[in-house]
């Protein structure tokens, strides 16, 4: 044995933050639990159905709390707020994927898509003309992917309104 402190005694940055987290989950599904299970008159207590999620649910409330606890006493603060703010930009993305989702019936499958491949690959931080028109290139390939090889059935833009109707159908079928 090593006379070295254990590098795990210091608590890791964002620690405090899941467990608080998930000691909240945990509290919400204990708060929960009597609505969601069923326990049973004249059955015994190891054949009720609510038995086993009742342990799980109470064990995760009571770990959780006493990890929360022991972290709670010894974290610094600072740090765990700049963890926060880490996890925090993960959300952008989110925003991202929403803009996508709520463009592709407005303007479509293929022209969104050709739009958010490369718009993303800029904010990765990827500048080249290369690059950006590989991004668009990948993008088409899942269109095509989806569209003409699984078959995905996409709904029709509403910009494909303004289409002459050989065109709409064309488009609305195939982008």
């Amino acid at each position: 044995m090593s006379d070295q402190p254990s590098k795990r005694a210091h608590a890791v940055p964002g620690e405090l933050l899941f467990v608080g987290l998930f000691l909240l989950f945990s509290l919400f599904l204990l708060v929960r639990m009597p609505d969601q299970v069923k326990w049973f008159n004249k059955t015994k207590w190891s054949a009720q159905p609510a038995l086993w999620p009742s342990i799980g649910v109470i064990g995760m409330a009571v770990f959780g709390g006493l990890h929360f606890y022991t972290r709670f006493r010894k974290d610094n603060w600072r740090r765990e707020w700049a963890e926060a703010a880490v996890w925090l930009r993960a959300f952008e993305f989110v925003g991202w994927f929403m803009l996508y989702v709520y463009s592709v019936p407005v303007i479509g499958y293929l022209p969104a898509t050709l739009i958010m491949a490369p718009v993303l690959a800029f904010r990765m931080g990827y500048r080249s003309a290369k690059t950006l028109w590989s991004a668009a290139g990948v993008g088409f390939a899942v269109v095509l992917l989806f569209k003409a090889f699984l078959e995905v059935k996409i709904p029709g833009a509403m910009i494909y309104e303004y289409l002459p109707s050989g065109l709409r159908s064309f488009m609305i079928l195939n982008f």
